[in-house]
């Protein structure tokens, strides 16, 4: 079949293939057209037979590699007058606070063996790359005159921080130390004391635990609600049955935490009230007592109960990591 003009289309341009079958009609192809400009026409066949587009290359996406690992640091700070002022220099919240001098309390007694001078060290992991870091420190180390005293992090299963000796027994007992992060005691345990409200000589069954009105105090230990409410001398007080042979007092709160109940349970840790200065108060503080078989006991240094230590394949993770964490702080 001859080729016929017509079949060209106006205003294109490129070459031209010829496909032809014997006894057949002939195909043409446009290959590799290159539009040229003319003028706008209002026919939508005027139209290329064939249009070729450009494929955009694939967009790759950007490169992402892994976070940088923390970088550790080691910072120090010089007792002026607190544990507390001493660890808010370093950044340390009060949670974090109150954990540590729970964690030194069976080691040292932070009213008379910390003295101006002594320090406190402390071993962070810093995140670079704008991550969140912790607050709790990796590893602390509280230097009282010759002495060194040394905890490590370590994270139970449900991600709650607990810091552990060297030999990895915990230093979060099932009985804490101090009910509230306290300023000073303003008065001890003593079998024979002047009171100064009533003016004369008696036992003090406990300690004075100076703190701001509307500090909380926390349960020392899981236990009972015995009583709670107001009593003469105490005020409002909450009385506690805890494990056996163990109870405990806390007295002059300024209010109760909401739920704390006569018959009702507390977990050691609970605030179960807060810091005031209600009954026989000479200024806000909270006097708290431990009764051991009913008999009053310091609440500084009466025995408490501890917890087991780390075993098996947790106890050597946590040796291998205090070794590399005690070196750290050595140098």
């Amino acid at each position: 079949m001859p080729f016929s003009p017509s079949n060209a289309l106006p205003g294109k341009a490129g070459r031209l293939l010829f496909t032809c079958a014997i006894g057949s009609v002939c195909t043409v192809v446009i290959c590799n057209a290159v539009h040229r400009p003319h003028a706008p026409s209002a026919d939508k066949d005027d139209a290329p037979a064939v249009s070729l587009r450009q494929r955009a290359a694939p967009v790759q996406p950007a490169s992402t590699s892994p976070p940088p690992p923390p970088a550790r640091t080691t910072e120090s700070a010089t007792v002026d007058q607190t544990f507390s002022d001493a660890a808010q220099s370093l950044g340390l919240g009060q949670s974090t606070i109150a954990t540590l001098t729970e964690a030194f309390g069976s080691s040292v007694d932070m009213r008379r063996d910390l003295k101006k001078g002594d320090t406190l060290s402390v071993i962070y992991d810093r995140p670079q790359g704008g991550q969140t870091a912790h607050d709790e420190p990796l590893a602390v180390r509280l230097t009282t005159g010759s002495s060194s005293h040394d905890v490590f992090l370590y994270r139970d299963p449900e991600g709650e921080p607990r810091y552990y000796s060297k030999d990895g027994k915990s230093t979060k007992p099932a009985f804490s130390r101090y009910p509230v992060v306290f300023t000073r005691v303003s008065s001890d345990f003593s079998l024979r004391r002047f009171d100064p409200v009533v003016h004369r000589w008696q036992s003090h069954d406990g300690v004075d635990l100076a703190a701001p009105i509307g500090t909380p105090v926390h349960a020392t230990a899981q236990g009972k609600v015995t009583f709670v409410g107001r009593q003469t001398g105490y005020g409002k007080v909450i009385m506690l049955e805890n494990p056996p042979p163990y109870s405990t007092v806390y007295a002059h709160l300024s209010r109760f935490a909401k739920g704390i109940r006569n018959g009702g349970t507390v977990k050691r840790g609970q605030v179960i009230g807060y810091v005031g200065e209600t009954g026989w108060a000479t200024g806000p503080h909270l006097h708290y007592e431990v009764h051991v078989d009913d008999v009053a006991m310091d609440p500084l240094t009466v025995d408490l109960p501890g917890d087991d230590r780390l075993h098996g394949e947790e106890r050597q993770r946590f040796a291998k990591e205090a070794k590399s964490l005690s070196e750290a702080l050595n140098g």
